[in-house]
């Protein structure tokens, strides 16, 4: 086999590879294993019929088709790891060239990975991102744990309002006509979370215990079902609890009871000291975030729209994993996560087109400054990996060994990229914010 390539043009490449006559006779005599059993010859039991007899019956030529598909699949991989493409999507190929007895000639378009033309990428000055803990933050944090650790109380001496917690029947009328999946009995609804239909709990504020309730709806124009899209309703509703939150007191008891220290004082001295390391955790990533980001922007790539395309399905199967996770499971919900996923996939073009960029990207300065992981970096990856799987001591080791075995290249890449992310944030250069700088120049 010989295989060149003829030209490029963007990101495709078009290359002619050849195959012996003994190649492809190997190649016809495999297809003829393969699909001996479909064909009838009078005289033989099916699938034992000889080739020259098959051959003779129905001319030399009916193995061929069959023979050029796996001679292209035999080949046509050779061709590429000779001419060292790094290709992205299957190839079109055309036979230029078939004569019985002499070299087969075939030509192949294939997209391969694009050049990637890289801007000055040490020393990039970016903007420095801080982020400062308030006291409203920290009282912010205070107040969740507060409502964290609120009781839930029933109501008895007054009518529903924002935030109660109601238990309640319900039956949905579209007209004369109750509808099905509107109707459920003693179930829990917090006026305010908006989990039901638009306008169904703000008609339920000011009523009491007890009250049977006209609830009057429309449901929206892009309601899950077909049936009842922009329809008006109503919902007999019978509120048979009122419960609210009761809050404890913001003091040193309630320190004590919901953290390892004896005062309020103390406490509110650490949810600041924990709010202070988040923020900086936060600032960092938003600053390593500002350096690539800046590096991806000035680099130039064509990229391959198939490449796009894979990252935009990757982001709607993460997408759509976020509801399994959620419990949305069962094929009640297929239609409606699907149409969820397919409008979140109408918009990710421009998220998908930076992720694939900012691959390419790295992978390029990698490259290029020779970044590798040792083999004790990869160790210690594999080892806290295995670590976080909480597996018992005596299967530690076979385990880390199996991670090894099959993750070896994805943590390779992985300590790869963190490497190149680490020298090119600290080879950036932070700048104050230009409202930061603009002020201290007034003062």
């Amino acid at each position: 086999m010989s295989s060149k390539i003829l030209k490029k043009e963007k990101n495709v490449v078009s290359i002619e590879f050849t195959v012996s006559p003994e190649e492809f006779e190997k190649a016809v005599n495999k297809a003829y294993l393969k699909v001996k059993n479909s064909i009838n010859v009078q005289g033989f039991r099916k699938g034992k019929a000889p080739k020259h007899i098959i051959e003779k019956k129905y001319g030399k030529g009916i193995f061929y088709d069959d023979a050029m598909d796996l001679a292209i699949q035999e080949e046509y991989p050779k061709a590429v790891k000779e001419l060292e493409l790094d290709v992205i999507d299957s190839p079109k190929v055309d036979v230029v060239k078939f004569e019985e007895g002499e070299e087969i000639i075939f030509n192949a378009d294939v997209e391969v990975m694009p050049e990637v033309e890289l801007p000055e990428y040490k020393g990039v000055e970016v903007e420095r991102t801080e982020i400062n803990v308030t006291d409203e933050d920290v009282e912010k944090e205070l107040k969740a744990i507060q409502e964290k650790n609120a009781r839930i109380v029933e109501v008895s001496d007054r009518a529903v309002q924002s935030g109660d917690f109601l238990t309640i029947d319900y039956a949905g009328f579209v007209g004369e006509e109750q509808f099905e999946g509107g109707t459920a009995e003693n179930q829990s609804l917090e006026i305010g979370s908006n989990t039901f239909i638009p306008g169904f709990e703000e008609q339920l504020i000011g009523k009491n215990k007890g009250e049977e309730v006209k609830v009057n709806v429309t449901f929206p124009e892009e309601y899950h079902s077909e049936e009842l899209k922009g329809k008006d309703a109503v919902f007999n509703v019978t509120i048979h609890e009122i419960k609210s939150k009761e809050l404890p007191e913001m003091d040193d008891e309630f320190a004590k009871d919901v953290s390892e220290f004896d005062t309020l004082d103390e406490l509110k001295a650490d949810t600041k000291k924990n709010l202070e390391q988040r923020a900086a955790d936060s600032a960092k990533v938003a600053n390593d975030n500002n350096v690539i980001t800046k590096i991806v922007n000035e680099a130039k790539i064509d990229i391959p729209e198939v490449l796009i395309k894979r990252e935009i399905d990757f982001l709607g199967r993460n997408y759509e994993q976020q509801f399994r996770q959620q419990g949305f499971v069962g094929k009640e919900y297929d239609s409606i996560i699907e149409n969820f996923v397919n409008q979140y996939k109408e918009g990710a073009r421009n998220q998908a087109e930076f992720n694939v960029k900012a691959e390419l990207v790295l992978e390029a300065i990698i490259k290029k400054e020779g970044i590798k992981a040792s083999e004790e970096d990869i160790a210690k990856e594999i080892d806290e990996v295995a670590k976080s799987y909480n597996v018992e001591e005596e299967r530690l080791e076979a385990f880390k060994e199996s991670l090894l075995q099959s993750s070896r290249s994805y943590v390779e890449e992985n300590l790869q990229k963190r490497k190149a992310i680490e020298m090119l944030v600290n080879s950036a250069i932070f700048v104050e914010p230009k409202e930061e700088a603009d002020k201290s120049a007034e003062e």
